[in-house]
């Protein structure tokens, strides 16, 4: 590993997420790196930055855009088991309850997404298909965004490799007026539409979906991944340390923020109730609710390549290890 005096630098493209805190301001130090921390807050941006000009050396990236790429081998950037950005996604299903009041009223229906291939939909469709029962053969895909009149365009998304009826919303108006319309009956989102504020038809599908979550994760063991982060490769390859470098100080900018958020002297987030939150984290979690590494995540990783298998985006699954090349270098991540 290279002395301090040559450190080699980084560029690394995240959102500023309380685990990705200590590295921005320097308490956590990558050994062996001089790391620029670059933080935007559209992860969008920074996955067409990294796939159409490789920006960054490191980012955080689509888990889906990942495999995806391993799997199609366009992929110019290797993967350390690192999840900046995971989420449940139970509570961002919304329709319209005219049309919808059962997951498998889904079936035939005009459904909005941000992007048909984004991993927040893979996961949606999934727990939906498989809890569920759900049959998406005979829907109708409509992309844009949901809160602006705008279509959704991603030039550096591979294509689905079987043919779905997708269509970009061109109306000028958004996902969610249209929901609220009911010229769509519902929307898989990363964020909840507007007009479910201001529309009675505009509902979630699972009200309790909190309740259906911690059900989900204690059944499957999936807490749904996001987010990965990716190193190019000519980088790995000119330096190979850089990835169990990075990992190690990705996990422990994590252990950090988890620490502090542990500390209830003074709350650190505008969580009134997040002293409960912290007891729920011990009793379903066992203390750490984002690990790192592969084995707490394998259920989750191989519910990801299932997904997207099941869905057209890759030709054949693949193992959990050959998501993350620097494994089958002989380096470990646990």
């Amino acid at each position: 590993m290279p002395a301090a005096a040559s450190a080699v630098r980084l560029t690394f493209a995240c959102g500023l997420y309380d685990r990705m805190v200590p590295l921005y301001t320097g308490d956590v130090r990558p050994e062996g790196i001089d790391l620029d921390f670059l933080a935007i807050d559209s992860p969008r941006e920074i996955f067409d930055r990294m796939a159409g000009a490789q920006a960054f050396d490191a980012s955080e990236m689509s888990i889906s855009e990942m495999i995806t790429r391993i799997s199609a081998r366009q992929c110019p950037f290797v993967a350390i088991p690192a999840f900046p950005s995971r989420c449940f996604r139970h509570g961002f299903i919304t329709v319209n309850r005219r049309a919808v009041r059962a997951p498998k009223d889904l079936e035939g229906k005009s459904i909005g997404v941000a992007l048909y291939t984004q991993t927040a939909a893979v996961f949606m469709r999934g727990l939906l298909a498989e809890d569920y029962g759900v049959d998406f053969s005979g829907v109708r895909w409509v992309e844009g965004a949901i809160n602006q009149a705008a279509p959704h365009g991603c030039p550096t998304v591979l294509p689905v490799l079987r043919q779905v009826p997708i269509t970009a919303n061109d109306t000028g108006r958004s996902l969610s007026d249209l929901l609220a319309a009911g010229e769509i009956d519902a929307i898989l989102g990363t964020s909840l539409p507007a007009s479910i504020r201001t529309s009675p038809d505009v509902v979630r599908l699972f009200p309790d979906f909190r309740e259906r979550e911690k059900d989900y994760y204690r059944r499957t063991r999936v807490f749904p991944i996001m987010h990965t982060v990716a190193i190019r490769r000519d980088v790995y390859a000119a330096h190979p340390f850089v990835a169990q470098s990075l990992y190690a100080a990705l996990t422990a900018a994590k252990d950090r923020a988890l620490e502090k958020m542990r500390y209830l002297g003074a709350l650190r987030y505008m969580l009134p109730w997040l002293t409960a939150d912290v007891d729920e984290i011990d009793e379903l979690f066992d203390g750490d609710p984002w690990p790192y590494g592969i084995e707490p995540n394998r259920p989750t990783l191989e519910a990801a390549i299932r997904y997207l298998h099941d869905q057209g985006m890759i030709a054949a699954p693949l193992a959990v290890e050959d998501v993350f090349e620097p494994l089958r270098d002989g380096r470990r991540f646990e």
